[in-house]
This record gives structure tokens, C-alpha cells and sequence, in this order.
């Protein structure tokens, strides 16, 4: 450890323009670490204690289900119809009767108190013994029943829509079993840690922005807030999303597919959650497309042209991403993902393209304006002291003898022919300047 520690030692000194040495960033990392655990375990033993709750809310898609599947096979037209509460309830009254003698019967629906729930339960016992019969022989069977028409009529609804009666058929899907002894409570830490990361999100995104803003230029800086915003929303939305409208449908899907094989649907808890809760999480994670590519643009590393060229290699890589995400190999649920990811693709191309054309009227607005309004030219600088006309020489130094003063130079009053002013001698004075005009008769008149 301590030939570690003098190694990172000696590359910090060998790079002296680091803004902070390795070290410091090593124990940056360890306390955002440490920041994101203890907040994970603490929102994780808060969650742990509402755990009948979460599975109550992650089970709701698979009642939606069953709400959906017999809603679709009850009676619409009937003398008394059904609804799916009333049905469920029939049922149950009708399976603690079968026991039960006629007279017995009598007494039970008499005790009821309840007129159309006891109608009901008759037409669910003969429709459970009409159903033992060939189907050719069922509508016979009926009308030959000492029954009133009203009866009569509701059974033949029944065995027209065939609703399901017993859940050994075709499953039971409102207690999932659990197949080991400690599969219950290792599902309800498996739900409690999935929603302590949803509810800590907020927390673990700071600190993790924490660690990596540091690092960052101020215009990446500009982009990632927006993006951040925008992403978590996304992620809320696939979610939300993948929930309500994906997830009751696929089971559905699966649910009728195994049921028209004649497989009965006897799902476990726990397969059930890990596929509820993948599903969720990775429709949440596949909205995030926009975010990723948005951010590639605005940082200058892709472009409309590039997206638009492209489309089809994309495509092709979003069904690719699709199959690795989704938690079962079946191609409806691999589709279900890539059909939103590919729409949110062309929506990236067309945010691309008013991205560029955005720019595009900016640079158009500046290059009108610098010709309405060209830049001032830049001041002329001074000239240099040595060609200055009106440049004064600073005073000599004192001990130092004063230059020469110039003897055409006299005071106010002065004549200049004082005794101090020297009288140039003949032989000083300039000669005249001969004429050019080459006429000697004139140069001996002057």
C-alpha cells in the first residue's frame, strides 16, 4: 500500500499543473461512495417496512389481467348480467354449495338474503354441469331443465361466452406461488432496494454530479442541467409508461397464448417481480434516447445530416439494444421497446434539425447586423517620442553641463546685435549663389 501511495506521489509531481492531485480525487470517490451506500441502506430499511404495500402496487398489472380476461368472457346480454365483483363472488358462493343437497340449497339461498346473487349462483352450478356435457348435447340439456326461462336464458349466455369457473384450468394468478422457503423474504429486500433507489434517486444524482462537475467545462456544465432535468422526466414518463400501458398488456398476451395451448398459468411471485420490475425500469432507461443524442448535439459531435444518413443502421442498433434489455427473448416484447425507441429517434432527428436551423438564422441575424452596424476602426496609436514634432526633452540632470543654447534664440526686447552676440567675420558669410542664366555682360553690371 504504502509503494501505492509513493507512486501516485511521484506521477502527481511529474504532472505539476493538475488542479488537484490523484489522491484527492481517490478520497472524492470514496466519500461519494460512501454517501450513495448509506443513503441506499437507509431508504431501503424505510422501504423494507412498507414492503405489503409495494407488492400490492407491483401486483396490480397481473389483477388487471385477470379483470380484463374475465370481463371479456362474461355474458353481455343476459337476464341478470355480471359483473366482474359479482362474478367472483358467485363463484365462490357456488363452490361452498357443491356439497350441499337440494333442500339444503333451499335453506343456504334463502339465508342469502340476496335474490340476484342466489339467481346467480344456480346459473353458475348449471353451467359447471352443463360444461361436463359434449357440446352438442349442452343446449338439450338446458332446455330440458326444470327451470324458470330466466334461468334457462342465462345458462345458454354462459356456455355462448364460456367464462372460466374453476382456476385450476387455467391458473391462478391471484396467489402466485412461492417455491422455497426463503423466496418471500428475499423478494420483499429485492423490492425494498428497488424502491429505495427510486426514492433516493434525487440524493444519489447529487452526489454523483458532485464528484463530476468539478471536471467539467463550463459550456458541458450548461448542457448536462437541462439534460439531467429533461432525463429524469423521460425516465419517469417510460415508466410510468411501461406500467400502465405495456406491462398488463404483454402479460395478457402471455396469459391468453398459454392458456389457448392448454398451459395452465401458475406464475411465480418471484419470476413475476424480477419481470415486472426489469420491464419497468428499462422502458424508464430506453426514454432516455433523446437525452443521449440531444446532448452528442449540442456538444458538436452529431448532427442532423449524420442522424438523417444513418436512420437505418440506427434502427437496426435499436432493435439490437431492445434484445439485450428486455428480461425475456420473445420477439413481441423485444418490439414493444424498439417501436417507442425508434419514435423517439425520429423525434431526436427533427430536434436536430431546428437545433441547425436555429443556429443558422443566429449567424444570419449577426452578419446582418455587422453591416448595418460595422465595428468602429481601432484607435491610431501615438507616434514614438523620437519623431514627436512637439516632443520636449526632459531637463538634464544637475552636475551634468546644459546643452548649447541655439544663438538665433534672443529674449523679448533683444535686437540681437548686443555685445554678447558674436559678429560673423567676412570670410564666414555664404557666397551668393551664381545665377544660371549664362549671361556674363550681367554678372559684371551686378
Amino acid at each position: 500500500m504504502n509503494l501505492l501511495r509513493k507512486l501516485i506521489e511521484l506521477r502527481d509531481k511529474s504532472h505539476p499543473d493538475h488542479e488537484k492531485p490523484f489522491l484527492e480525487h481517490l478520497e472524492d470517490l470514496r466519500t461519494m461512495i460512501f454517501r450513495i451506500v448509506v443513503t441506499l441502506m437507509v431508504s431501503m430499511i424505510l422501504c423494507f417496512s412498507f414492503t405489503d404495500r409495494i407488492m400490492a402496487f407491483f401486483r396490480q398489472p397481473v389483477e388487471k389481467v385477470m379483470i380484463t380476461q374475465t370481463k371479456a368472457t362474461l355474458p353481455a346480454k343476459a337476464p341478470k348480467p355480471f359483473t366482474v365483483e359479482s362474478w367472483e363472488k358467485a363463484r365462490q358462493v357456488e363452490r361452498s354449495t357443491v356439497n350441499l343437497t337440494a333442500e339444503q340449497r333451499e335453506v343456504f339461498f334463502r339465508s342469502l338474503g340476496d335474490e340476484t346473487l342466489a339467481f346467480q349462483v344456480k346459473s353458475i352450478s348449471l353451467y359447471r354441469a352443463a360444461q361436463a356435457l359434449p357440446e352438442n348435447k349442452r343446449d338439450a340439456f338446458v332446455s330440458a331443465l326444470d327451470a324458470s326461462d330466466d334461468t334457462q336464458l342465462e345458462v345458454k349466455a354462459l356456455l355462448k361466452s364460456k367464462p372460466i369457473v374453476d382456476n385450476s384450468s387455467q391458473g391462478n394468478l391471484r396467489m402466485m406461488s412461492a417455491l422455497k422457503p426463503t423466496e418471500g423474504i428475499m423478494l420483499s429486500m429485492k423490492l425494498a432496494f428497488v424502491s429505495g433507489i427510486v426514492v433516493s434517486f434525487p440524493l444519489l444524482l447529487m452526489y454523483i454530479l458532485q464528484f463530476i462537475l468539478p471536471g467539467l467545462h463550463r459550456h458541458e456544465i450548461k448542457v448536462l442541467w437541462p439534460a439531467m432535468g429533461v432525463g429524469f422526466g423521460l425516465f419517469l414518463s417510460g415508466s410510468i409508461f411501461a406500467y400502465y400501458m405495456v406491462l398488463p398488456r404483454t402479460l395478457l398476451f402471455f396469459y391468453q397464448w398459454s392458456a389457448d395451448m392448454g398451459i395452465s398459468n401458475d406464475w411465480r411471485i418471484g419470476e413475476y417481480i424480477s419481470f415486472a420490475t426489469q420491464f419497468t425500469l428499462l422502458f424508464g432507461v430506453a426514454f432516455e434516447l433523446p437525452v443521449v443524442v440531444m446532448v452528442l448535439v449540442k456538444l458538436g459531435l452529431l448532427g442532423y445530416e449524420t442522424m438523417a444518413k444513418t436512420r437505418a443502421y440506427a434502427i437496426f442498433a435499436i432493435f439490437i439494444i431492445a434484445a439485450v434489455l428486455t428480461p425475456t427473448p420473445d420477439i413481441l416484447t423485444q418490439s414493444i421497446m424498439a417501436f417507442p425507441m425508434i419514435v423517439l429517434y425520429e423525434i431526436c432527428i427533427w430536434l436536430a434539425w431546428f437545433d441547425r436551423r436555429k443556429k443558422r438564422m443566429l449567424e444570419e441575424q449577426e452578419a446582418r447586423e455587422r453591416a448595418l452596424h460595422p465595428w468602429p476602426p481601432e484607435p491610431e496609436k501615438p507616434a514614438p517620442a523620437d519623431v514627436d514634432p512637439w516632443y520636449t526633452p526632459e531637463p538634464a540632470p544637475s552636475g551634468e553641463p546644459e546643452p548649447p543654447q541655439d544663438i538665433h534664440t534672443h529674449e523679448a526686447g533683444d535686437d540681437g546685435w548686443s555685445e554678447t552676440t558674436p559678429v560673423p567675420e567676412s570670410h564666414d558669410l555664404p557666397e551668393p549663389p551664381h545665377p544660371h542664366t549664362g549671361d556674363e555682360t550681367e554678372d559684371k553690371r551686378l
